[in-house]
């Protein structure tokens, strides 16, 4: 493990993968809403043959909260410049993000906080949540989130830590008929779905998550860029990926059948191997 002084607080990270990335480069991975590192484990353990730096989002995992800005889409947009800035990867960069982080990747490059040579987007919110075939669904959560900001303290903590609603979360995501895999996919999230840092923070970056998209920034993202969708995917449904495909001045777009919105988890190696396939090209064009 490794940890950065940032401006807005300590941000905790770890590597994966080669010690010596050479002309192959640094794939810098940041996860979705509240989970930390851990969930792109998987991925990471398929891309072996490179360097794979994962941070915990801020206000997740071990990484602080920020003590000098909003857990809003710009300021975690400018925290990944300041990542980066502070990682100083040797040779070309890739940014890969799931989900929510597909978000903040996205901005970071739109906004010019952040440059890279690659951008990889697993399972990209790619319409905003608030709208279309899971409306419903994500007005719920709303209610829960509100719920929890407007209990007491102890109460809306244990309401956001409630073991029996991160579980009920983990099966409605979970596409995977493998008892085995559901089993595991479930323990993931008893481990680390709650790993954040106070109610506060999370608030406001459950805001942040339904209320951006990766289409607000794709037009103004030059960088190469591979979206890695799901056939099931709950959040956005392909003929969405198909739209936002299009906005991208430079874009190529991989739907994994079977999966839902834990392509992370569900098709680790799949999706591993089109990020390969992707980076190998570009690297020979």
């Amino acid at each position: 493990m490794g940890e950065f002084e940032l401006p807005g607080g300590t941000t905790r990270w770890w590597a994966y993968g080669t010690d010596a990335p050479g002309e192959s480069g640094t794939i810098v991975a940041v996860h979705g809403f509240r989970g930390d590192h851990h969930g792109l484990e998987r991925v990471a353990g398929h891309l072996a043959g490179r360097r794979i730096v994962m941070p915990d989002l801020p206000g997740f995992g071990a990484s602080d909260a920020f003590a000098d800005r909003p857990h809003d889409i710009d300021g975690y947009a400018r925290w990944v410049g300041e990542f980066l800035e502070a990682l100083r990867p040797a040779g070309p960069v890739t940014l890969l993000g799931h989900s929510f982080g597909s978000v903040v990747v996205a901005a970071a490059l739109a906004q010019g906080f952040a440059e890279a040579s690659d951008l990889v987007l697993v399972n990209p919110i790619g319409a905003p949540a608030l709208k279309g075939p899971k409306a419903i669904g994500t007005a719920a959560a709303v209610f829960y989130y509100w719920l929890a900001k407007a209990l007491p303290a102890g109460a809306g903590n244990g309401l956001l830590r409630n073991r029996a609603i991160v579980r009920a979360m983990s099966i409605a995501m979970a596409t995977t008929r493998d008892p085995e895999l559901r089993r595991w996919i479930h323990a993931q999230h008893d481990a680390y779905f709650s790993l954040f840092a106070d109610r506060s923070s999370l608030l406001e970056a459950f805001r942040a998550s339904v209320s951006h998209d990766v289409s607000e920034y794709a037009a103004r993202i030059r960088t190469r860029t591979l979206l890695v969708a799901a056939a099931q995917d709950q959040i956005t449904p392909v003929a969405a990926e198909r739209r936002l495909a299009g906005l991208f001045p430079d874009a190529r777009l991989e739907v994994i059948d079977g999966v839902g919105h834990l392509i992370h988890y569900e098709k680790a190696a799949e999706a591993a191997a089109l990020i390969e396939s992707f980076l190998a090209a570009e690297r020979a064009a």
